[in-house]
Parts: structure tokens; C-alpha cells; sequence
């Protein structure tokens, strides 16, 4: 496994992808070079991990998107994934310059998906960690992943695995089937106060 990253790394990926954000909305400036040079000076930020980022108003979500497999360095990842949550997450409205202010951003550093193996539906439910284990199902071109914050939304294994699978294109049920491949990881977060 890849090393942890510090809290002061944290502040520092939080403030690129504010800064990201801020640029693609035409406020760019000093404060995003520097936050460049500071990343690229950190050989820590070359990592290639998964990187999720997700932003919040209000409390409620505003954008997130991410990518599970570790093919982007934690900077790249990061500036890229906090401008796609901002502006081309399909469920929302781009954010504008205005709710910026209003945002919070979080960051889910990823370790490496371990596959699970199970005999049945009640196997899997033994084997799923709430609140620990982002989840990952795949069936043949069927995708999706929950963080493990979204435990928080969905406490019962059950409902996550309906809820999940229906984010797939797949029926509610078919984590019952025995036919999904599924996945586990965990997060290391940093999120906005």
C-alpha cells in the first residue's frame, strides 16, 4: 500500500482543487501557481492512486466524480477530477463563480480495489465492512462505486447494494445473484471545514 499522506498534504490538495476550480472560472492567478509548485516539489503527489472529489452545499451534494483504477498521479487527479465534479457531473448545473464560496470540497484518496470472494448473497454481507469499504460491482459492462461515506447515507448492506446496483444500469436485486464481481477499498478523506 501506498503511504498515507499528512494532514498538512490534505490542506495542500484541498486548496489545488479549490484553486482548479477557481481558474476554470476565470479567477486565475498567483495563489494557483504556487499551489502547483508546492505539489510538484512533493514526489508524494506523483503517486498514482484513485482519486474521488466531491463537493457540497449546503450539506448536500454538488458534484463528484473520480476514478477508481490508479492512472493519474494524486495531483493530476485531484485538479482534474475537483474541475469535472465542478462542471461536468450530469446530475447538476456547472457551478457558478458565486456558489463557489458556498462549496465545500472533499478528497478521497483510494487504496488499491481487492477483489472479494463469496459464496452467496448473505457471504457478501458478512464480508462488507459499513463505513469502512468503498465498493466497487462490475457485471459484465456494468459499473458503479460508492465511497465508504456513503455508508453514512445507506447504513443498512442491504439497501447499499440495491442502491448500488441500481447506480449500475443493473436491477436492485442483482447483488442477490451471485453473479457480480465485487470489489472493496478504503479512503483516506480530507475534507473542507
Amino acid at each position: 500500500m501506498s503511504a498515507e499522506f499528512d494532514q498538512k498534504e490534505g490542506e495542500i490538495l484541498l486548496k489545488l482543487a479549490r484553486a482548479s476550480i477557481a481558474k476554470k472560472l476565470g479567477k486565475k492567478g498567483e495563489y494557483y501557481e504556487e499551489i502547483k509548485t508546492r505539489i510538484d516539489q512533493r514526489e508524494h503527489f506523483n503517486d498514482k492512486r484513485g482519486v474521488f472529489v466531491s463537493l457540497h452545499k449546503h450539506g448536500k451534494l454538488r458534484g463528484c466524480i473520480g476514478n477508481i483504477e490508479s492512472v493519474k498521479t494524486v495531483g493530476i487527479g485531484v485538479e482534474q477530477n475537483a474541475q469535472s465534479a465542478a462542471f461536468n457531473d450530469t446530475r447538476f448545473n456547472p457551478l457558478s463563480l458565486e456558489e463557489l464560496s458556498d462549496t465545500q470540497i472533499e478528497i478521497s484518496i483510494l487504496t488499491k480495489p481487492e477483489k472479494i470472494d463469496f459464496k452467496d448473497s448473505k457471504d457478501l454481507l458478512i464480508k462488507l465492512r459499513p463505513e469502512m469499504d468503498g465498493v466497487v460491482i462490475e457485471k459484465n459492462h456494468y459499473k458503479a462505486t460508492f465511497l465508504p461515506q456513503v455508508w453514512t447515507q445507506l447504513p443498512d448492506p442491504k439497501a447499499f447494494l440495491s442502491h448500488l446496483c441500481t447506480k449500475a444500469g443493473l436491477p436492485a436485486n442483482e447483488w442477490e445473484q451471485g453473479s457480480l464481481a465485487v470489489y472493496t477499498y478504503q479512503v483516506q478523506l480530507f475534507e473542507e471545514s
